[in-house]
């Protein structure tokens, strides 16, 4: 037992070491950032490769780290459950199910941040717009407006908006472009937004009135989103709680208490904490589904 479980703390000391080494290399990085000569022109000199924000690709450390991690968590769990060191290591071999959830997560917040500044993109097109100058640079003002706003070079919307300009500089229809992004995005307000803009330049329609409307449209979505997600902060954090509880005390009585637990880790006492786990389990994965709120 206890070589396992210092084979486990060696585990959890090597991923806190990568990831302090990941944090120092990304403080430098913005560091030299900050205090490298910013340019408000597209980066022609970068090398942009084509994103498809359905898609997340973790690192092979990262991956490792996530399915390190996990393997603790469900071993410790498995271990208060059941204390059997057999039976908790069969547990954590769920821990190779997590990559794929941590990337779920990763490309639902990508593809939040997307929509977020494809919003401020298309007010500061509207502006432009509204202000008598072409759509090409109304495009190339927005460049300029995203990165006062998000001073980050990495965000995808400033690379998506200079891979545009970039294409349009070379011959590329605007349109077509736009498209582009709207097929790689995956989002419903872009690939809106980018058919109504194909209309408007196929039509002669006024693309000033589309892209405020748009705008607002948006605008008003995400205001909607924010307002729900404060309403259900306090509850998805009671959700959270109702699923922690239950380990806290089943650790509290199987330390303090062990006699008064020990009925629990016979072999019928097994199946009833297999269907204790399966119910806190169940709870944990509705209480998800009914906080993920959709507008």
């Amino acid at each position: 037992m206890a070589i396992v479980l210092a084979g486990l703390a060696g585990i959890v000391l090597w991923g806190k070491e990568r990831i302090s080494q990941r944090a120092i290399v990304l403080k430098t990085s913005s560091v030299i950032k900050e205090h490298a000569p910013t340019s408000v022109q597209p980066k022609s000199a970068q090398v942009y490769t084509a994103k498809n924000y359905d898609e997340y690709t973790l690192v092979t450390h990262e991956k490792w780290i996530v399915i390190f991690l996990t393997a603790l968590i469900m071993f410790i769990i498995g271990y208060l459950f059941y204390k059997s060191i057999v039976l908790s290591a069969a547990l954590s071999f769920i821990s190779l199910k997590a990559p794929g959830v941590w990337i779920r997560n990763r490309i639902l917040k990508q593809k939040k941040e997307l929509q977020l500044s494809f919003k401020h993109c298309l007010y500061s097109i509207s502006s432009s717009l509204s202000a008598g100058k072409s759509v090409e640079n109304a495009f190339r003002e927005a460049i300029v407006d995203l990165t006062l706003i998000y001073p980050d070079a990495d965000l995808a919307m400033v690379q998506e908006m200079e891979a545009i300009v970039r294409k349009v500089d070379n011959g590329l229809p605007i349109e077509k472009a736009l498209s582009d992004l709207g097929a790689r995005a995956h989002l419903d307000e872009i690939s809106n937004f980018t058919e109504v803009f194909n209309i408007c330049k196929r039509t002669g329609g006024d693309l000033v009135e589309v892209v405020r409307k748009t705008a607002h449209m948006i605008g008003d979505k995400l205001q909607i989103e924010q307002e729900i997600s404060v309403m259900i902060a306090q509850k998805r954090f009671e959700s959270k709680a109702m699923c922690v509880i239950p380990f806290v005390i089943i650790g509290f009585l199987s330390f303090g208490s062990p006699d008064y637990m020990q009925p629990l880790y016979t072999l019928k006492g097994h199946f009833v904490m297999t269907l204790a786990l399966a119910v806190i389990g169940v709870a944990g994965w509705l209480s998800m589904k009914i906080m993920n709120l959709k507008v």
